[in-house]
């Protein structure tokens, strides 16, 4: 192969349905404008109402931020690709994608293990909860959700920039990938599976490890509570969450989660739109229509 370190790629992940571009561009259209709006009032409303400056609502705006970011990264691509009927893209816009893709998607994982920590402590804490969430934890839990994962997508994209690749390669998905990059390298990648298969343990199995504990602990707690009335109230303290969780993961699962040789599975388009395109849209709808607050400032910002 005539392999080179300054090559173009073909984003074909949406050319499997050819004949339906429009039907696709007003669809992901609609739906990154939905992202757009729905983390836009959620970041006005919790900026607005002083009765949402909390530790919990905080964590939440950063998510908004980070899912704002995580749609734009992948989205405009997508509908130009979709507009022009042209998938190509240059390796250094492959690889600003990639880094910032990465950047997003670990600083989602990151506050959502944030924000479980904040709800273990305040349902199995509540009388130690200022001691256990002070200023200094939170300023850290928060420096490590945006520092963590641009330093490790800095390395990922530095090491990548050192491969070579055969000129206009298909990548399957509509947005750059490690896995898809690496599988069409002409030279070693060994380094880079080893690197991803360590930060994958660290930056992903051990967030949810910790999730998973956390809600142990909180499950046990509710269990345990004498008031039927504290069961009630903890369970809809965390439900959002929860609920926001268990989407994130399960998309990720369905997107990262399949054996190589089922890379061009019908289904591989559809769970990668719902990792990068529907899941942060749905995020502030589900605690907008499920957090009284939320609702309340919403409706004092509309009138």
């Amino acid at each position: 192969m005539n392999c080179s370190k300054n090559t173009d790629f073909v984003l074909s992940g949406l050319s499997s349905d050819p004949d339906k571009p429009q039907l696709l561009f007003g669809l992901f259209l609609a739906l990154y404008l939905l992202s757009l709006l729905g983390n836009s009032l959620l970041l006005l409303a919790i900026g607005a109402d002083i009765h949402l400056h909390t530790l919990m609502y905080f964590f939440l705006s950063q998510l908004s931020l980070v899912d704002l970011c995580f749609t734009t990264t992948t989205a405009p691509k997508m509908l130009e690709t979709l507009w022009t009927s042209n998938g190509l893209i240059s390796f250094s816009e492959c690889l600003a994608q990639l880094y910032f893709f990465t950047v997003f998607a670990d600083m989602d994982n990151q506050l959502l293990t944030a924000m479980a920590i904040d709800c273990y402590a305040a349902i199995c804490h509540p009388l130690h909860y200022a001691l256990l969430m002070t200023p200094c934890r939170c300023a850290l839990l928060l420096g490590g959700s945006w520092g963590v994962p641009h330093s490790i997508s800095l390395v990922h994209a530095l090491l990548l920039s050192q491969l070579s690749f055969d000129s206009n390669q298909e990548i399957p998905p509509f947005f750059c990938d490690f896995r898809p990059l690496l599988r069409l390298a002409c030279s070693d990648t060994h380094l880079n599976e080893d690197l991803t298969m360590v930060l994958t343990g660290l930056l992903g199995i051990s967030p949810l490890l910790c999730i998973i504990s956390s809600y142990a602990h909180i499950f046990l707690a509710v269990a345990w509570s004498p008031s039927a009335h504290g069961k009630k109230k903890a369970l809809a303290t965390c439900s959002s969450h929860l609920s926001m969780v268990i989407l994130f993961y399960s998309s990720v699962f369905a997107t990262y989660l399949k054996s190589p040789s089922a890379s061009h599975a019908s289904g591989e388009l559809g769970a990668a739109v719902m990792y990068a395109l529907v899941t942060p849209t749905l995020n502030p709808f589900i605690y907008s229509l499920r957090n009284k607050d939320v609702k309340r400032s919403l409706k004092r910002i509309w009138s």
